[in-house]
């Protein structure tokens, strides 16, 4: 898991549950790697990474707010994902869906038709992480392997984190979604916690404010 620091430097980001981000127009969706299942995933970001997961949410908020132009008033921010690249974690991303849901106030997750950004699956020596392709739109890539290593769902909920904003925090404990592998794989949390909660919904009440004047 990875990501920023955003919009008119609201954020600092870093991303992926431990892994680079590569700005591409798709993700390497059946690349193979040497990579032992059990291998132990490296967790230092980069100036790269940064800015990368800094162009990932803008990518996000811009979509969002060219479609909530006709009505810029209403109370939560609609950010529309497809899972259709994604059959194999159909259930985690539902599950981090309705934990983000339950979590913030000022933006919702929704599958749809003419998504903001998307899921894809597959392997990837990188790990899972979440990248723009530089035109406008995003995805996050879930790695097969890595979502073996570690409690899938919290895999999908960190990447997801990335999506609404927040960075890594390699160092954290266990209790804060954003740590990703930090902790390491006997790590079971999936849910934000208080601070990563409050981050978000102060990123949709504010930032998608500052896309509308761009």
């Amino acid at each position: 898991m990875r990501h920023p620091k955003v919009l008119t430097s609201v954020l600092t980001a870093t991303l992926g549950l431990g892994l680079a981000v590569s700005l591409g127009t798709a993700p390497a969706a059946a690349v193979s790697t040497d990579r032992q299942v059990n291998a132990a995933v490296a967790y230092a970001g980069s100036a790269e990474e940064a800015k990368a997961n800094q162009a990932f949410f803008e990518a996000v908020v811009k979509s969002v707010a060219k479609k909530r132009a006709a009505n810029p008033g209403a109370l939560a921010v609609t950010v529309v994902y497809s899972a259709a690249n994604a059959p194999t974690f159909r259930t985690q991303i539902a599950r981090s869906t309705q934990i983000w849901n339950s979590s913030v106030v000022n933006v919702r997750l929704v599958e749809g038709s003419n998504p903001d950004f998307r899921y894809y699956e597959g392997n990837d020596s990188r790990g899972s992480y979440a990248s723009t392709d530089g035109h406008g739109g995003g995805y996050i890539f879930l790695d097969y392997r890595q979502n073996q290593q570690y409690n899938s769902t919290r895999v999908t909920a960190h990447e997801t984190g990335h999506v609404l904003g927040l960075p890594d925090h390699y160092s954290g404990p266990c209790s804060e979604l954003m740590s990703g592998g930090g902790p390491g794989t006997s790590c079971q949390n999936a849910q934000p916690n208080s601070q990563e909660r409050s981050r978000v919904d102060q990123l949709w009440r504010y930032g998608l404010a500052s896309a509308f004047k761009s």
